[in-house]
C-alpha cells in the first residue's frame, strides 16, 4: 500500500500542470495568433493528462470514466505519431532521440496502456472505489513488462529534459519568452530568401536596430507572458514524466 499522502502529493502537482497549461493556452491564445504563438497541442496534452493523472491518484479527483479517457488519449497518441512521423521525415532518428513530439508520443502512450491495461483489485478497500478513481486500493497492470518500459522510457526523457534545462545550451530556457518583433521576422525572412550579402546585410541591419535574429525553429510568443517560457513546458513535462514512471512502477 503506498501512503496517501504520497498519492495527493503527486495529484496536487499534476493539477498544478493543468492549472499552469491553462495559463499558457490563455496567455497564448492560439485560436486568435496561430501555431506561432504556442505549441497549443503540447498544452491541450499537458491539460489533459494532468486532470487525468490526478483522478488517478486520488478517488476525489476523478473526473471522466476510464473508457472516455481511453479514446481521450488513443486520439492524442495517434496525433503525436503522426507529428513524429513527420519530424523524422525531416530529422530521421533524431527525431526520437530528441525531437519536440518523441516525449509526448510516449507520455500519450503511456497513459493509454495504464487506463486499458489497469486490473481493479479483487477486494476494494471501499466499495465506492472503481476503476482508476484513486490508487491507494493499488489495483495492477496488465502486461506489466510494458509498465517497465514505459517508466523507463518517460524516466530517460526527464533526465534528457533536465539536462536541456542545466546544460550549457540552457540559456533560451530559463529565461523570459521569446518573442517575435516584426523587425525581426522581416529580417529572418530576408536572410532565408536572400543571396549571402544581402543576408549579412540584412543581419547588420538588425545588429544596428538592437533586434536579436530568431531561430526559426522556435515559435514565438505573445510579449510579456513569462508562463509562456520554453522552461515553463519543460517543467511541467519533467513532472508529468515523474509522476506518470512512479504510477506505473508501483502498480507492476
Amino acid at each position: 500500500m503506498t501512503p496517501s499522502w504520497i498519492l495527493d502529493i503527486f495529484a496536487a502537482i499534476m493539477l498544478a500542470v493543468a492549472a499552469v497549461s491553462v495559463g499558457r493556452l490563455a496567455a497564448a491564445r492560439p485560436w486568435q495568433q496561430g501555431t506561432q504563438a504556442v505549441l497549443a497541442d503540447t498544452d491541450v496534452s499537458h491539460l489533459l493528462m494532468g486532470v487525468a493523472m490526478a483522478g488517478m491518484l486520488t478517488a476525489s479527483l476523478k473526473t471522466l470514466p476510464d473508457d472516455a479517457w481511453a479514446i481521450i488519449f488513443g486520439a492524442l497518441t495517434a496525433w503525436f505519431a503522426y507529428r513524429v512521423i513527420r519530424d523524422a521525415q525531416v530529422s530521421g532518428v533524431r527525431a526520437l532521440a530528441g525531437g519536440h513530439c518523441a516525449p509526448h508520443l510516449i507520455h500519450a502512450a503511456a497513459m493509454l496502456y495504464m487506463f486499458v491495461a489497469f486490473t481493479a483489485p479483487a477486494a476494494p478497500a471501499a466499495p465506492v472505489a472503481s476503476g482508476m478513481g484513486g490508487m491507494s486500493g493499488m489495483g495492477t497492470l496488465q502486461v506489466s513488462f510494458l509498465a517497465f518500459v514505459f517508466a523507463l522510457l518517460l524516466i530517460g526523457y526527464s533526465i534528457w529534459d533536465l539536462d536541456q534545462l542545466s546544460g550549457p545550451g540552457a540559456s533560451g530556457h530559463y529565461s523570459l519568452a521569446r518573442t517575435a518583433p516584426a523587425a525581426a521576422v522581416l529580417v529572418g525572412a530576408t536572410a532565408g530568401t536572400g543571396s549571402t550579402a544581402a543576408a549579412s546585410g540584412s543581419a547588420g541591419s538588425a545588429a544596428v536596430a538592437g533586434v536579436q535574429p530568431i531561430d526559426a525553429s522556435v515559435p514565438a510568443t505573445r510579449t510579456g507572458h513569462a508562463v509562456l517560457a520554453p522552461w515553463v513546458a519543460s517543467s511541467c513535462r519533467i513532472a508529468m514524466g515523474v509522476t506518470m514512471a512512479f504510477m506505473l512502477l508501483i502498480m507492476i
